[in-house]
């Protein structure tokens, strides 16, 4: 993951509840690659892009429609 697409991938990962640490893994530099760690530093990136991709594809299952 390149910088501006670890930024979506984190408020994403925010605004869904996703857990894990989106960080560079050259920490001196920020232009390098990026990747997600879970709590115990493993690299969970596979599995935090798919969490991510799936909750965005879902649709609210809730809702209403006003008609005239």
């Amino acid at each position: 993951m390149n910088t501006d697409t670890a930024f979506e991938v984190y408020a994403a990962m925010r605004q869904h509840g996703i857990a894990g640490t989106v960080t560079p893994v050259t920490p001196d530099d920020p232009e390098s690659t990026w990747i997600v760690l879970d709590a115990g530093g493993r690299d969970v990136t596979a599995a935090a892009l798919a969490r991510v991709a799936a909750a965005r594809a879902q649709r609210a299952e809730r809702g209403f429609i006003v008609t005239r």
